[in-house]
């Protein structure tokens, strides 16, 4: 089954107004010929420009997503964005469970579940789960375990209908912000064993949904990671503030 590649950079706390319009119009003249059919784009920059983003990309392929979003729909949570205000800002997709939120802000499994949850509830509003392995776990052979545990966290509360509209994103922590990366080969393990722990539930949704890799994504890594079966496409993170790299990688995937 072909599967529409994705590929989603997520800036995390970079970027400022005149350089995210300059970065737009950039990526627009390089990349124009690879959006639409081949590749869709998704730019999640923080929180205070998705307004800005929203009118930038105006008139263009690509989407907008959010970084973080709250579980609850409203209320008094001072400092959190709900999922309904992220669809009204004009997102199309949400990181959810980035392991960044997991190590440095205690995110567990049940809060991200219930976070994947919420999302879920609005049309149109796709959430991107984030699951991984930290190094120790993937050298005491623990990776297919942890990986399990963090589906299975969304999939035993709200079953496998549940992801048919989201996407899942396989970034081992030991290769985020470290440089190193897994080979294809290994990456292309995990996510075989992703599809196939996800088919155990539902085959149907297993062999539809998107899965990315994402932990130290680079241009001269994209195009081996494209030819992989089941990964169809790249969760970027630093690569994706060097806008020539970025539109490189995004390439890279355009037809795979």
């Amino acid at each position: 089954m072909k599967r529409k590649a994705l590929v989603v950079a997520n800036w995390k706390m970079h970027g400022q107004r005149l350089w995210i319009e300059a970065f737009v119009q950039e990526f627009l003249r390089l990349h124009a010929n690879h959006l639409d059919e081949y590749v869709s784009v998704v730019i999640c920059p923080p929180a205070v420009y998705l307004l800005q983003f929203e009118t930038v990309l105006q008139n263009s392929e690509i989407k907008l997503g959010a970084q973080n979003v709250s579980n609850e729909p409203k209320g008094a949570f001072t400092g959190e964005v709900s999922a309904e205000m992220l669809q009204d800002a004009g997102c199309s997709y949400v990181l959810v469970g980035h392991s960044e939120r997991r190590t440095l802000f205690g995110e567990t499994d049940a809060i991200v579940a219930a976070k994947y949850r919420a999302v879920t509830s609005f049309a149109g509003l796709s959430p991107i789960l984030c699951i991984g392995e930290r190094a120790e776990q993937r050298q005491a052979g623990h990776t297919e375990a942890v990986i399990a545990q963090q589906l299975d966290a969304v999939l035993k509360n709200y079953g496998a209908a549940s992801l048919q509209n989201g996407v899942i994103a396989y970034e081992p922590v030991w290769a985020i912000g470290t440089g190193n990366t897994a080979t294809p080969a290994q990456a292309q393990a995990v996510h075989a064993f992703i599809r196939g722990h996800i088919a155990s539930y539902d085959a149907e949704v297993a062999q539809g949904l998107t899965l990315l890799y994402g932990g130290s994504v680079k241009a001269d890594n994209a195009t081996a990671l494209a030819g992989q079966p089941d990964i169809d496409g790249v969760l970027v993170g630093g690569a994706s503030l060097v806008v020539k790299e970025f539109a490189t990688i995004c390439a890279s995937f355009a037809g795979n």
